[in-house]
């Protein structure tokens, strides 16, 4: 199924939405085609040797060019070749998993325009940052429910916030059948990269995420055959999942590090030491290794900028995370000129979309030897790699 286009200045919020309900009927239809005819073949083994070329992760869909995390923002990213999708996953106060960016809703729904939820207005701590806002687990899916979806950055993607109010949140089982009803269509297999977002905090909350999450798992076939890549800025939950899982030929580990001296949150929450920056050294990496297949850095940790923000010189990171039988795959591309390096920005101002920038971007860090990066913009990641678009 090719990716829904409804330009909305095209369409009455009438004709909108039941274009919305017959891409929904069309993946039910499709969900249900899954279940009589056999999926694509299982994915092969998550050794580094059998990827031909770099995976292109669609981070969060494709959120350059839709609202992140809802049904256009995915359909969109298979429709333009993403090899794995992205749900971020945050739960609701009755315990269902949802694909947000955080748990903090303010900027991705229409939470503060609702008058009869003004009153869960709140501040929290989570990952050691305090924010106001209205929090995933302060509702109930049924109430998360009748939240729509809005562009996080408008201004740098206009676009995409003209589908704002359109999307429902998805829960991450509807991903799923999402996903399976779009292999089925498509014949070929759509990975998800699932992130657990803020295990620490979940856990302290009574919403602990992993057995969720790996329950959720066990109840699909899909998820048992196609690939998946788990991801997390913390440690404990994917010692924790691995112990669980095991090691599955469809399955491989991502352990995210972000920069410095910040540590896991829920290392800091422990009172231990360990920092990114000592994760990301060959003896990090080895430890690394011991429960993960992945190391996702920043793209900046691999190739970082110079002071008048053009691109500086690779670092060791692949070298050393190859050497310790690590993947390194990187996050994230985005083709508004001031998310690029000077070398690669045009004339256009900040906010402008540059597709040849990002994609020499892109090809000037392939040439490290990555083995896959997330990208806001899956067509873009796959220009870059050289491929025509899909069928």
């Amino acid at each position: 199924m090719t990716a829904p286009h409804f330009p909305r200045r095209q369409l009455s919020r009438r004709g909108f939405i039941g274009a919305v309900a017959a891409t929904a009927a069309t993946a039910a239809v499709a969900s249900a085609a899954a279940l009589a005819r056999p999926l694509p073949a299982a994915a092969a083994g998550p050794a580094p040797s059998a990827q031909p070329r770099p995976l292109i992760f669609g981070h969060r869909g494709a959120s350059a060019l839709r609202p992140e995390h809802t049904l256009a923002s995915y359909a969109k990213a298979i429709a333009d070749g993403a090899d794995y999708i992205e749900p971020d996953l945050v739960c609701t106060r009755d315990g269902v998993l949802v694909a947000r960016h955080e748990a903090n809703l303010t900027a991705t729904t229409d939470v503060a325009t609702r008058a009869a939820f003004a009153s869960r207005r709140t501040s929290k701590t989570i990952d050691g940052q305090t924010q106001p806002g209205w929090y995933v687990d302060d509702f109930t899916l049924a109430e998360l429910k009748t939240l729509r979806a809005i562009e996080r950055i408008p201004v740098d993607r206009p676009g995409s916030a003209q589908y704002d109010g359109f999307f429902q949140v998805l829960t991450f089982e509807e991903i799923i059948e999402f996903a399976a009803a779009q292999a089925a269509t498509t014949g070929r297999l759509i990975g998800l990269v699932p992130e657990l977002k803020s295990s620490t905090y979940f856990a302290g909350v009574g919403l602990a995420l992993e057995d969720r999450f790996i329950a959720t798992l066990a109840a699909h076939d899909y998820t048992r055959r196609a690939p998946i890549e788990i991801q997390s800025f913390e440690v404990a939950n994917l010692k924790y999942v691995r112990e669980r899982l095991g090691h599955r030929a469809n399955l491989r580990l991502m352990q995210l590090v972000g920069s410095g001296a910040t540590r896991p949150a829920d290392v800091a929450a422990a009172g231990g030491t360990l920092s990114f920056a000592a994760m990301c050294t060959p003896a990090g990496m080895r430890d690394i290794a011991q429960y993960a297949d992945v190391i996702a850095p920043a793209t900046r940790a691999v190739i970082a900028l110079r002071e008048d923000e053009s691109l500086g010189v690779p670092s060791a990171l692949v070298d050393d995370a190859h050497a310790a039988g690590l993947r390194l795959e990187t996050w994230t591309f985005r083709p508004e000129n001031h998310f690029l390096a000077r070398d690669f920005r045009n004339g256009a101002g900040p906010h402008a979309r540059n597709e040849a920038g990002s994609i020499a971007e892109i090809r000037r860090y392939l040439d490290t030897g990555l083995d896959g990066f997330f990208t806001d913009d899956p067509a873009l990641g796959r220009a870059a790699l050289g491929l025509a678009a899909p069928v």
